[in-house]
């Protein structure tokens, strides 16, 4: 997912350096939503591995 906003980010900047305005905007929005999208699924296993992890392994 962080490679597609990074895909939608490079295309936005590429557009926007060309002039096409609105696919800068579209393709800027999408990166931005894709990266948040990843950022969250980030913290939440983050999240789950280290809560899940330490019952898993048992306190040690």
């Amino acid at each position: 997912m962080l490679k597609w906003a990074l895909i939608f980010a490079v295309v936005a900047l590429i557009a926007g350096a060309l002039g096409f305005t609105g696919v800068a905007g579209a393709a800027a929005g999408v990166a931005k939503l894709l990266f948040a999208v990843f950022v969250i699924g980030f913290l939440v296993f983050l999240a789950l591995g280290v809560f899940v992890g330490k019952k898993v392994t048992g306190p040690n």
